[in-house]
C-alpha cells in the first residue's frame, strides 16, 4: 500500500517518456538496427496475445473456481504460471481483492511498473504524472473522473507498484454474471477494473 517513505527501486523516466520512445525508435530505424516490422509485431503480442486478456482469464477462473480463488490470493505468482502467464515484469504479483467494504487501486508513483504479462501494455493514462500525483493524494476523485462512484462507506486502498511488486485487481463479480462459466466470463472482466480503475462491464 502507499507509503511515501518506503524506498522503491524505480527508474527514473525523462518527463514525456512516450515523446522519447518514438524518436529513439525512429532513430533505430532510420540506422537499420531495428526492422520497423518486427517492432509492430512485438506491438500486436503485447497488445493481442500478451495483453489484458490473460488477466481477464485469471479473474474469470477466480470467480468461477474456489479453488484457484484460494491459490490466487495464497500464492499468486503459482496461480498465474499455471495458466501459462509469465514473463519479465509479471514475475512478483499480488493480487488484492474489491469487496463491498474496500475497493483498491494501482498506481506507480515514481515511474510506470505495470504486469504487462497480465495487463499488455500501459495505458498513457497510467503513465501520466497527474495519475500518478492524483492516485495517491484523490484518489475518489480520480474514480470519479473514471466513472467510478463507491459509497461513503467504502474505503479506498491504493497500492504503489514497484520494480519488484506488480498487483492485480481482483474486482468483484456482478451478481447478474454469476452461474456463467469461465469462458463466458472472461468478456466482462475489463482492464481498467484490473486497475482499480473500473468495473466488470457485461459484454455487448
Amino acid at each position: 500500500m502507499t507509503d511515501n517513505d518506503t524506498h522503491h527501486h524505480h527508474r527514473h523516466l525523462p518527463p514525456d517518456p512516450e515523446y522519447t520512445a518514438e524518436k529513439l525508435q525512429e532513430l533505430l530505424i532510420q540506422k537499420g538496427l531495428v526492422d520497423e516490422k518486427t517492432l509492430d509485431e512485438i506491438v500486436n503480442i503485447y497488445e493481442h496475445k500478451i495483453g489484458p486478456q490473460n488477466g481477464s482469464r485469471v479473474v474469470a477462473k477466480s470467480w468461477a473456481d474456489g479453488e484457484f480463488k484460494k491459490l490466487l490470493f495464497d500464492n499468486p505468482t503459482e496461480a498465474i504460471k499455471s495458466l501459462g502467464f509469465h514473463g519479465r515484469q509479471g514475475e512478483h504479483v499480488i493480487a488484492v481483492e474489491n469487496t463491498t467494504e474496500t475497493h483498491n487501486m494501482v498506481v506507480c508513483t515514481l515511474c510506470s511498473c505495470y504486469p504487462w504479462p497480465l495487463l499488455g501494455i500501459p495505458p498513457n493514462w497510467y503513465k501520466s504524472d497527474s495519475y500518478r500525483k492524483r492516485a495517491v493524494k484523490e484518489p475518489r476523485k480520480v474514480l470519479h473522473e473514471f466513472g467510478v462512484e463507491l459509497k461513503d462507506t467504502q474505503k479506498v486502498k491504493v497500492w504503489d507498484s514497484t520494480a519488484e511488486i506488480r498487483y492485480l485487481v481482483v474486482p468483484m463479480q456482478p451478481e447478474e454474471s454469476k452461474g456463467l462459466s469461465e469462458d463466458e466470463l472472461v468478456p466482462w472482466v475489463t482492464r481498467n477494473s484490473m486497475i482499480g480503475t473500473g468495473l466488470p462491464t457485461k459484454p455487448k
